[in-house]
């Protein structure tokens, strides 16, 4: 990168004393100057992308590289004043629409962090882009299209393609300030470079195609800075690195804050420049007026469209909030609640006061669990456990909860009910054979059961787990698939 900087620092002085020489030179001198510098740097940029195997871009050099070849011989050899008539319009003229398949070319080479538009923000990067190229169109036609367009009709043609030339630049320069909003490819240092020439190069040419439109033929030195910077842009263009440019987190990207003002900051100058003719006495005519509606159509039609895109861009963030909040309080495997919810709503389940039906907690441990995950690997492991949760979830009520604690070992919360039915109920649900890729399993279930009758404040969460795992444990210790309730009068193994 610092190489590149110092060959930018070589060319810019370069040309800060070819531009001073040809300036200072005479008229002949100074315009031999000027168009023999603009040749070398378009060679130049040629080559550099011909080694880079940028197709499109390499064509638009070459376009450039012969159109100014024809100028040169026309104006130097043959001695025409404004060799318009060669075929050097014609090659000025294509190399931003060869540009513009180079940048469309770079748009498509996307990056993970780009935004990824679905057909309503495409359309507003098409609004976004005839709000502007409307707003200059306006702009420029109070302040000198009009002038230019009356001269039209007596040059000819050959004039046309000279108007045509800078128009095409800027609607370059208006596809790669659009592209960059959504392409991380387009905001790259090249680009930049592009855009730069081309700014170069329109300027040059709309104040060319000015004095051309008063009938001055011998164009003042001054005008032609910008087209003896343009090739050097372009050569600069071929030799800038790409970067990969990360967002910075937490604060508002540039792209996205162009997005934001940059419809927007034409169409307010062109309103204030409107405002400010007719408020001296100019005249709005029908083309004005026309273009003018026409852009606050599409400026109502693009908020529409963004207020579409806010919506349902909030309905998504909805949608991730609730599936993450999902996520944090259920297993990733089973499906069913995770320790963390069951344990809350065991809290606010002692925490009732007026209770009247009994709070039942069932604690179950999956017997025969370890054998299938240790002659079967855990992928079929997996699979039982996910049918043990189901048909846990399938025994008990909708507002009950099933949750995995760990392991094999999983929780049921219920209110009110009686705990043997309830135990025996779940027992007779995991008795049943599990068939799992043409085998059959066959797991069962111990169960330890705790409820509480009434609310006790000194009664804690941890307690009543411990009671219903204790109970557990007794049932295993019993002969396993059988459930134990906690204060029968089975001893208990704490």
């Amino acid at each position: 990168m610092k190489r590149f900087w110092l060959v930018v620092g070589c060319v810019g002085t370069f040309m800060a004393v070819t531009i001073l020489t040809a300036l200072a030179a005479p008229r002949e001198v100074g315009l031999a100057i000027d168009k023999v510098v603009q040749l070398l740097f378009a060679v130049a940029a040629l080559l550099a992308y011909a080694r880079r195997r940028d197709g499109w871009m390499t064509a638009a050099m070459t376009s450039l590289t012969v159109a100014l070849s024809a100028w040169i011989w026309g104006q130097q050899i043959l001695g025409v004043q404004l060799p318009t008539t060669t075929i050097a319009p014609l090659g000025f003229t294509l190399v931003p629409v060869l540009c513009l398949a180079a940048v469309v070319v770079r748009a498509q080479q996307r990056r993970a962090d780009d935004l990824l538009p679905n057909y309503r923000s495409r359309t507003v990067v098409v609004l976004d882009g005839l709000i502007v190229i409307g707003s200059l169109f306006v702009l420029t036609w109070v302040s000198a299209l009009e002038s230019l367009t009356r001269a039209w009709a007596t040059e000819g043609p050959g004039f046309a393609t000279v108007v045509a030339h800078p128009a095409a630049y800027l609607v370059l320069l208006v596809a790669i300030v659009v592209m960059s909003w959504t392409h991380q490819s387009v905001r790259q240092w090249p680009m930049l470079f592009v855009a730069l020439a081309g700014v170069a190069q329109s300027s040059s040419g709309w104040v060319f195609a000015f004095y051309i439109s008063k009938g001055i033929t011998a164009i003042p030195a001054s005008a032609d800075i910008g087209f003896m910077l343009c090739p050097a842009f372009f050569f600069l263009s071929a030799l800038a690195p790409a970067r990969n440019l990360e967002p910075s987190s937490g604060r508002m990207r540039m792209a996205d804050l162009l997005h934001l003002l940059v419809p927007y900051v034409p169409l307010a100058i062109t309103g204030l420049f409107v405002g400010w003719n007719t408020a001296t006495g100019g005249r709005l005519n029908p083309v004005e007026i026309y273009v003018g509606i026409l852009v606050v159509c599409l400026v109502i039609v693009r908020q529409l469209l963004t207020m579409m895109d806010n919506i349902r861009l909030m309905d998504q963030l909805r949608v991730s909030r609730e599936q993450l909040r999902h996520e944090a309080t259920h297993d990733p495997l089973t499906g069913v609640a995770n320790r963390s919810l069951f344990r809350d709503r065991l809290e606010r389940a002692l925490a009732v006061r007026d209770r009247s039906r009994p709070l039942i907690l069932l604690f179950i441990d999956v017997d025969g669990f370890k054998a299938v995950n240790d002659n079967y690997g855990h992928a079929e492991g997996d699979i039982v456990l996910r049918n043990v949760a189901a048909r846990l979830e399938n025994s008990v009520r909708p507002e009950d909860t099933v949750a995995r604690l760990g392991g094999d070992e999983f929780g049921v919360l219920v209110d009110g009910g009686d705990a043997d039915d309830i135990g025996a109920r779940l027992l007779d649900a995991l008795a049943h054979p599990h068939q799992v890729h043409g085998r059959v399993h066959h797991v069962h279930a111990s169960i330890g059961v705790a409820q509480r009758f009434s609310y006790d404040p000194t009664v804690t969460a941890d307690e009543v787990l411990g009671a219903a795992d204790a109970a557990m444990y007794t049932a295993k210790r019993l002969g396993k698939g059988m459930v134990v309730v906690h204060g029968s009068p089975l001893p208990e193994m704490t």
